[in-house]
């Protein structure tokens, strides 16, 4: 059974800095693109970040360019998000999943979430 976890999410001052940590349990991650989301309460899930398989490839949503940086390490299964200039309109639960590259959403079935809030 695929698991998605989360963590590092926490309350911070605008302008700080957090860094999520997503963990896969499964057997091919390195082969997967993945992806971080995120979900503002009240709002769609949207995307953050990918990463090709390899990590050669990322790219972001245009709020988020240039403040975050989305790694990986397929020796661990582990996805990465350094978010940095936070704003309180990044305040979401933020999701790591596969990419459905088609449509831009998750393939795998969703983990909990880190919940991340800046405040102002």
């Amino acid at each position: 059974q695929v698991q998605l976890v989360e963590s590092g999410g926490g309350l911070v001052q605008a302008g700080g800095s957090l860094r999520l940590s997503c963990t896969a349990s499964v057997d091919t991650f390195s082969n997967f693109y993945m992806a971080w989301f995120r979900q503002a309460a009240g709002k769609e899930r949207e995307f953050v970040a990918n990463i090709g398989s390899r990590g050669g490839l990322t790219n972001y949503a245009d709020s988020v360019k240039g403040r975050f940086t989305i790694s990986r390490d397929n020796t661990k299964n582990t996805v990465a998000l350094q978010m940095n200039s936070l704003k309180p309109e990044d305040t979401a639960v933020y999701y790591c999943n596969a990419l459905q590259g088609a449509t831009m959403t998750g393939l795998l079935s969703w983990g909990q979430g880190t919940q991340v809030t800046v405040s102002s």
